[in-house]
């Protein structure tokens, strides 16, 4: 088993990619600064599975306290990289702040690893580097269109950062994950999806409107040219996310990656739309949720559903949770948070 570095480890998706490294027996550090997440996750990632994980609090978007980091902890053999800034419409109205925070934690990340040892890393990217889709469902090769949000750029430039460093740093593989739109919670309702304001993505949104933590849901946009006029995404559930890591992972560990620099899409290449959710939702927890239709957000687009294919064949990976899985077990943890 191996020695893991997780940036970002405290959130939504890191914190699950945890629990399960731990289940397989990785030794575990989590890095992050704790600007989105908070340090009790830590400590609930220890009541799932009997392994509280080393935890820094460390400003990776700072090339000093990113170098002082990786000299206390040499020597491990690969980073899970998840820390960033990752909300669409924030990143349009910061964009400077979501480059800077971004591309720098990356660069900071990688240079000062590879410099003490580290050979493999795992980039959290995303389906948003395909820009405005011409196809569906997309594949790793298709032609990619300049992303429609600076968030969705920063995803570009890093899997370009990661395919140039690799060139020329022989000893060094990477493999960036394109996952589409993830929802759900761990199934002891211990650790799950918590932003802070109001939320980004659809589910906690829902789950917050659901609670009372929030008056009424926001759908933005009826319009596009879809079977209900709502948009459609590739919702993956939050495990099957985390397994694609550690998918991915094991295939550097164990020296089945083909190119220095790969990449896979994941997401569970089925479509739902905003309403389909809502209704799933409403179904599955016997509950009805206050909605009010609002225009477009700047930056969304109509359909964006997942090929698959390629992380099934080489990664021995497919999604395996259903909506009513996703949107019961998000339910869960919300009522958890009470």
């Amino acid at each position: 088993m191996g020695r893991i570095i997780v940036t970002g480890g405290c959130g939504y998706i890191g914190s699950h990619t945890v629990t399960l490294l731990l289940d397989q027996g990785h030794e575990v550090l989590i890095i992050d600064d704790l600007s989105n997440a908070r340090q009790d996750v830590v400590h609930a990632i220890g009541k799932i599975t009997g392994i509280v994980p080393q935890f820094e609090q460390v400003d990776l978007s700072s090339s000093e306290k990113t170098k002082a980091c990786f000299i206390k902890h040499q020597n491990y053999d690969a980073i899970i990289h998840f820390a960033a800034s990752k909300a669409v419409g924030e990143s349009k109205e910061k964009p400077l702040e979501y480059y800077k925070n971004n591309l720098n934690t990356l660069i900071n990340t990688v240079q000062e690893g590879s410099a003490n040892g580290v050979k493999n890393l795992i980039f959290s990217s995303s389906a948003s580097v395909y820009g405005e889709v011409t196809k569906t469902p997309i594949e790793e090769d298709d032609l990619r269109h300049q992303p429609v949000s600076p968030y969705g750029n920063t995803k570009k430039i890093g899997e370009e950062i990661l395919s140039d460093f690799t060139f020329i740093k022989k000893d060094f593989n990477a493999i960036s994950l394109r996952y589409f739109n993830p929802i759900g919670a761990h199934p002891t309702a211990l650790i799950g999806e918590s932003p802070t304001g109001i939320p980004n993505n659809l589910l906690p949104y829902i789950t917050q409107t659901a609670s009372g933590a929030l008056p009424e849901l926001n759908v933005f946009g009826d319009d596009y040219p879809t079977k209900d006029g709502t948009a459609i995404r590739d919702y993956i559930h939050v495990m099957d996310l985390a397994e694609a890591h550690v998918k991915a992972l094991n295939r550097l560990l164990e020296f089945k990656n083909t190119r220095r620099h790969e990449v896979f899409n994941i997401g569970s290449q089925k479509g739902y739309s905003v309403m389909e959710v809502i209704h799933a939702f409403e179904k599955c927890n016997k509950l009805k949720l206050n909605y009010k239709i609002k225009s477009r957000r700047a930056g969304d687009i109509a359909v964006l559903v997942a090929s698959t294919s390629k992380a099934k064949n080489d990664l021995n990976w497919e999604a395996s949770f259903s909506l009513e899985d996703m949107v019961t077990s998000a339910w869960n943890w919300e009522k958890s948070r009470k």
